[in-house]
């Protein structure tokens, strides 16, 4: 789901010479960042050049700006080392830092946000996603223990630019509970509770039973928790509804859906709310909730989204 080794990034193309230019700082460069830059070897891949040359770069700076000293160095290496030992197949803490410092939405907006609006809204996956939740039927419940909270039937189509339903797309979910765990940080639930993977009907048609998400604090007790302290900040993010939503042929989709109820809306720790993305659960006249939210999904097509980023290279 997310590849980890570096040679993901050596096989990238580079950006433009004026986006790369608008990266680096204008001053000209000191020396010593020079020549660290200029140690590069010349079978690096442009893009590995591009990034690195940019990244050292802004790192000395910030270094010479900041002054920062041998002991706080450290603390920032003790931080990076923490956050290493506290991330695995269950949390990843280094998204959870890099959400709470507005990393992971920005990167979002950057890779996936084109000029048009005709399609759905991204938003980050978070440090919670799993792979290979449970296959249920249009229909079903991901509610494999009761917990508590208010049961909500979560429906929609998916859609293409163009209007026509996509049959098959597949679309992945997950919420946490009302007392604000995912599944596999909480003991008391079963195994991919609260989680699950539908496929769209003939018509494009989804349907699912979960509950009315409910806000929550992010989790408190590593580098990410530490960073919020620092800086006087509240861990709360309002409550939402994940999905991830694929089809052949079209760009996947990473999203979340919040409650407009719900009062950290306007105030979320990871900085992630978009206004398109903000949705309202009715009351139902469905047997199997008391709430109902209508959720449609569209999915620009890969030829679609190469046109854009085409024009955008210009």
């Amino acid at each position: 789901m997310r590849p980890c080794s570096l040679t993901v990034l050596s096989q990238l193309s580079p950006v433009s010479d004026s986006a790369l230019d608008s990266a680096m700082p204008s001053q000209t460069l000191d020396p010593y960042t020079a020549s660290v830059i200029n140690a590069t070897g010349p079978a690096t891949t442009p893009r590995v050049r591009q990034v690195f040359s940019s990244m050292i770069a802004h790192l000395h700076d910030f270094l010479r700006e900041n002054k920062v000293t041998v002991d706080e160095w450290m603390l920032g290496v003790d931080m990076i080392n923490r956050i290493g030992k506290m991330s695995d197949e269950r949390r990843n803490e280094g998204i959870l830092v890099c959400d709470v410092l507005g990393v992971e939405s920005l990167v979002d907006a950057l890779t996936y946000d084109l000029e048009s609006n005709d399609h759905t809204k991204s938003a980050i996956i978070g440090p919670f996603y799993r792979e290979n939740s449970p296959q249920y039927p249009n229909g079903a419940s991901i509610i494999q223990k009761d917990l508590g909270g208010d049961r909500a039937v979560v429906h929609g189509h998916v859609k293409g630019v163009d209007g026509l339903p996509i049959k098959g797309a597949r679309v992945e979910v997950w919420h946490t509970a009302p007392n604000g765990l995912y599944e596999q940080q909480d003991p008391e639930q079963p195994e991919y509770n609260l989680r699950g993977t539908f496929f769209t009907d003939d018509n494009g048609y989804y349907e699912f039973v979960g509950l009315r998400p409910t806000s929550y604090p992010i989790p408190f007790d590593g580098p990410a928790g530490d960073i919020l302290q620092l800086l006087d900040r509240h861990p709360y993010r309002p409550g939402h509804i994940h999905f991830l939503v694929s089809a052949p042929g079209h760009r996947r989709l990473i999203t979340q859906i919040f409650d407009s109820e719900d009062p950290y809306v306007e105030n979320d720790s990871v900085f992630a709310v978009k206004g398109e993305l903000v949705v309202t659960f009715q009351p139902s006249t469905s047997e199997k909730a008391p709430f109902e939210v209508v959720y449609d999904v569209v999915l620009p097509t890969s030829e679609e989204v190469a046109a854009y980023e085409s024009t955008k290279k210009k």
